[in-house]
C-alpha cells in the first residue's frame, strides 16, 4: 500500500515561480516587490534593484529584465 500522506501531498500544486525587484536587504531577508506592486520576502543572494525568480520563500536566480504584460482572458 502506498503512503497515504505523498498521494495527498501529489494532489497539491507546486509553489508558483514568481518574478519582483529586489527593494532591501536586512540580515539575509531581501524584500522584492512583484509587478502587482505587493511585497513579499525571501531567503538567498541578490542585491538591491536586482529582478529575482522566488519560490516557496527562497531565491532561484536572476530573472531578466523585461517590460511586464498582463493579459486578462
Amino acid at each position: 500500500m502506498a503512503n497515504l500522506l505523498q498521494q495527498f501531498k501529489s494532489l497539491l500544486p507546486d509553489s508558483p515561480l514568481l518574478v519582483g525587484d529586489v527593494l532591501s536587504i536586512s540580515n539575509n531577508i531581501l524584500a522584492i516587490e512583484l509587478p502587482d506592486g505587493s511585497q513579499i520576502t525571501a531567503k538567498g543572494v541578490a542585491t538591491v534593484g536586482q529582478r529575482v525568480f522566488v519560490r516557496g520563500g527562497r531565491i532561484e536566480g536572476l530573472a531578466p529584465t523585461l517590460a511586464y504584460v498582463e493579459v486578462e482572458i
